[in-house]
């Protein structure tokens, strides 16, 4: 794999930066969303502390591979949203798993539990488990209750986020194939971005531009 050209490194280090702090990152076809939709994913994120950038895959490829991480190739085609998750996982994935029942276009891929690959089936799991209320809840719950209850309560609650993390690792199989579909007219466009937060980016979203061909350069900068 080539260097990024030296216009491009700050946005590669950007995405590195990102990928290096998160807990997860899951990453999201987007083919046929409007900038709208865009903006009201973000919202439906913001609760949860979830970010959403929209970045050239070609970028991310070398931000992964800075990295380390080598399997992330398969989920890189076509016009890829990331969520960047810097707190509760299972909250962020719950609210993209919601968004995606309501707006069909948004398809899952996949993502990074630490710097471990998974697959769609993986990101699902993710959304299922207890969210960090929950956990607290049920745990502050083994803690007052009699001893001759502990027992079943162990049974009952999570051990620990990490653990459920470490079985959906260990479940996971190769990544699917991207759906294929091409955007309609009004779509977002598939390789631009803003800045929900600072409005700033070398790569800002043009909503009037058309959108750019998938692989290999179908790619875009944070939003």
């Amino acid at each position: 794999m080539d260097n990024p050209r030296p216009e491009k490194v700050a946005v590669v280090a950007e995405v590195r930066e990102k990928l290096g702090v998160a807990q997860a990152a899951l990453l999201a076809d987007y083919r046929g969303l409007t900038v709208k939709d865009l903006s009201a994913l973000r919202e439906a994120l913001a609760p949860t502390g979830a970010t959403v950038g929209i970045y050239k895959n070609t970028l991310v490829r070398f931000a992964a591979r800075d990295l380390g991480i080598t399997d992330l190739e398969p989920l890189l085609t076509g016009p890829t949203a990331i969520t960047f998750v810097e707190g509760d996982g299972a909250a962020a994935a719950k609210a993209l798993r919601d968004f995606s029942r309501v707006n069909p276009l948004l398809i899952v891929k996949g993502g990074l539990l630490g710097s471990k690959v998974v697959d769609a089936g993986g990101a699902k799991a993710l959304a299922d488990l207890p969210n960090r209320e929950v956990l607290l809840s049920q745990i502050a719950g083994l803690l007052q209750a009699p001893l001759q209850q502990m027992a079943s309560l162990l049974d009952a609650v999570p051990r620990t986020f990490a653990y459920g993390i470490g079985a959906l690792i260990d479940k996971q199989g190769g990544v699917p194939d991207e759906a294929a579909g091409a955007a309609p007219t009004d779509a977002a466009p598939t390789e631009t971005a803003t800045e929900t937060e600072t409005g700033t980016g070398t790569d800002a979203v043009d909503p009037a531009a058309p959108a750019e061909p998938s692989e290999p350069t179908p790619d875009t900068q944070e939003s």
